[in-house]
């Protein structure tokens, strides 16, 4: 079986050349690789955007536009909108009935979003709410894996801890329960103490310590036998049988799309290329972008690693057109336009085939809706799955037997 990759994107505007370069080039790789699901996250959007939905709409089919026109393949992978497979919210639902609060709140992204959407109300239940939706995304199609860069990894472990808690719940044989309760009472009071303390640290504060330092309390218990020990470490750490796979997360490579200012292109900063940009406009902002500040004047030497274009050279020229912009910039044998010109022209040879393709699909609507209709009945199908095992482990498959 291939691996179960997912992922997806907030519907928040027209996606730029950062964009292209950091993840839907990654896309292209594992749709090609793997068995993906891709969807626009219109849910999610609602979480810091609940009060000003009008624009959202009109942003989740531009997204689809531009998936599609960079080459992500409708036939390879199942794209689809989230808002669309309603076994994400049921998911997150259940989820929510075993989630400790102070797991949420100390996921990484609620107080930074808090602190940079000041100006918002994020006092929400669905803002808080928001790592247990991320996580339904995931474990509904049973992840594998999940693309996510070095910065994001730590938000990707609630999902893990989830996982495993609801395996430990659910997953552990019936009389597991009084297995463990009899182990605890041949420590004793205090010892059982001490282990059920250890074991809130893990379970409910996420102390990876906690783990280390019940084997070695548990190895000192002297009543306890070999298979005691293992099961009481094994209920301390929440494994049972795998009802919901532990996503991993998939690796990627930053981003090395820099933007205008030099920074990493963002809509935050302001310096962004947009994907599907109009040449023209194209055209003005890189010719009118920052460069090296010893060039005051066209007879002035400069330092192509103090200069914002260098940076998109790296990306959109070859070893000989970096050389000719590095000798003409060192020696001022050439002007910043004549520099930023290979670039103006690679960046527009990029986007003309993506413009075209996305002005195609943007007169298709039909067939857009058909794309994501498909996607979104494929995408249940395998959500189904998931949601079949959750709710029978839960207690909740419900079959009517007649008297």
């Amino acid at each position: 079986m291939r691996e179960i990759i997912v992922s997806g994107m907030r519907p928040t505007g027209r996606l730029h050349l950062g964009h292209y370069h950091g993840v839907l080039k990654n896309w292209l790789r594992l749709q090609d690789e793997a068995e993906c699901y891709f969807f626009v996250a219109d849910w999610h959007a609602l979480t810091t955007h609940y009060e000003t939905t009008h624009g959202i709409s009109d942003a989740v089919w531009d997204l689809l536009i531009e998936w599609l026109a960079v080459g992500v393949d409708p036939d390879k992978a199942v794209l689809f909108i989230q808002s669309h497979v309603p076994e994400h919210a049921e998911l997150a639902l259940l989820l929510g009935m075993l989630t400790p609060l102070s797991w949420l709140e100390r996921v990484p992204t609620f107080k930074d979003q808090q602190e940079k959407l000041r100006e918002r109300d994020l006092a929400t239940f669905g803002f808080l709410g928001y790592p247990l939706l991320m996580t339904a995304d995931i474990l509904v199609y049973d992840a594998h894996k999940v693309p996510v860069g070095a910065d994001q990894v730590a938000h990707l472990e609630i999902s893990r801890e989830l996982a495993r808690r609801f395996n430990s719940f659910y997953g552990r044989s019936a009389d597991a329960a009084a297995q463990v309760e009899k182990s605890l009472q041949i420590m004793g009071k205090r010892a059982a103490k001490t282990f059920l303390s250890l074991q809130q640290r893990f379970q409910q504060d996420g102390d990876a310590l906690a783990v280390s330092e019940a084997v070695v309390f548990l190895g000192a218990q002297a009543g306890l036998s070999t298979e005691m020990r293992e099961q009481l470490l094994a209920h301390l750490e929440g494994k049972g049988r795998e009802i919901l796979r532990e996503p991993q997360a998939l690796l990627t490579a930053a981003s090395k799309m820099p933007g205008l200012d030099g920074q990493k292109m963002s809509k935050s900063y302001g310096n962004t290329i947009l994907l599907r940009e109009a040449p023209e406009v194209v055209q003005k902002k890189i010719r009118t972008m920052p460069t090296d500040p010893a060039r005051v004047a066209r007879t002035d030497p400069g330092t192509p690693e103090k200069c914002p274009v260098w940076a998109l050279h790296q990306v959109y020229s070859g070893p000989e057109t970096q050389a000719w912009v590095r000798n003409g910039c060192t020696t001022a044998g050439i002007g910043c336009l004549d520099c930023k010109q290979p670039v103006i022209e690679a960046v527009l040879a990029e986007q003309a085939p993506i413009r075209e393709r996305a002005e195609y699909w943007a007169a298709r609507p039909e067939q857009l809706t058909e794309i994501a209709h498909a996607g979104a009945q494929r995408a249940r199908q395998r959500a189904a799955q998931t949601l079949e095992r959750v709710r029978a482990a839960m207690g909740l498959a419900h079959e009517r037997h007649d008297c």
